[in-house]
């Protein structure tokens, strides 16, 4: 696969991050109902929903650093061993800044 492929793949996810983002925090904008028991099954809810947001938006900026390197020339090179990242890895992983290796090891 191409730097262009992997580019195609990570804004297709960022854009569903994005969308689920945004629906997020829709959701947690909502006003909390009267009723106690409500409002703390309401507030469960939304902690959940904020601990998905923070890996979504983890995720996002790993996305937004694997675009960057690809524009910068060095996608697909781990900076720590400055070996080759598997294309496997980088088709299961397309966010992966590290080869398999040097993953395991940090």
């Amino acid at each position: 696969m191409t730097p262009q492929d992997f580019k195609d793949i990570l804004l297709k996810r960022r854009a569903e991050l994005a969308g689920d983002l945004l629906e997020i925090e829709d959701k947690l904008d909502d006003p909390m109902p009267k009723d106690w028991e409500d409002r703390a099954s309401e507030r469960q809810g939304d902690e959940v929903l904020e601990a998905l947001g923070n890996v979504e938006l983890e995720e996002l900026r790993k996305i937004d650093a694997a675009l960057a390197r690809i524009e910068e020339g060095t996608y697909g090179i781990c900076p720590k061993c400055g070996e080759t990242i598997s294309d496997e890895r980088l088709v299961a992983v397309p966010e992966a800044a590290l080869c398999r290796r040097c993953a395991r090891g940090a």
